[in-house]
């Protein structure tokens, strides 16, 4: 059989646990990118639309599509953001403020199983692998002209 690939297992397993927890939402008519966004938006200050996208790694569009359906469901509302006449802040309902508690504990619930089946040492070295592919990604020293680049070994 052939050596996995670094990438492979990283897609895999980001599609597993997509797959996990819009299974869990679904038993609530919401989905995975409803529950992150609620987790993401300040319950009491509200967020500005602007920065949600960038701390979700969600497209303008596909975030747009999730507050539009967010807010037709009672979960968010709107506000002028009295900083920036031009912005707007998103704000979570007493609906919303609920539905974030479940999504916290659904969160919350999978990363205690997670600790409780992986030793503390190997989940530290998993968050140091990650950390290292995002710093080389980030830094963009994964395409580069030298063949081997040793730094990180």
């Amino acid at each position: 059989m052939k050596e996995k690939t670094i990438d492979y297992v990283l897609r895999t397993t980001w599609q597993a646990v997509t797959r996990m927890y819009n299974e869990e939402a679904a038993k609530f008519e919401s989905t995975m990118a409803t529950g992150f966004a609620l987790l993401s938006i300040d319950p009491e200050e509200g967020t500005p639309s602007t920065s949600l996208g960038p701390r979700m790694g969600m497209e303008a569009t596909s975030l747009s599509r999730t507050l539009k359906s967010m807010e037709e469901r009672g979960l968010i509302i709107r506000k002028p953001n009295p900083e920036d006449g031009r912005g707007v802040l998103i704000f979570l309902t007493d609906f919303g403020k609920e539905k974030r508690e479940y999504s916290k504990d659904r969160v919350l619930q999978f990363n205690e199983a997670i600790k409780n089946n992986i030793s503390e040492e190997k989940l530290k070295h998993f968050f140091e692998v990650t950390d290292t592919i995002n710093e080389m990604i980030s830094n963009k020293k994964v395409y580069t002209n030298d063949l081997v680049f040793k730094k990180y070994e």
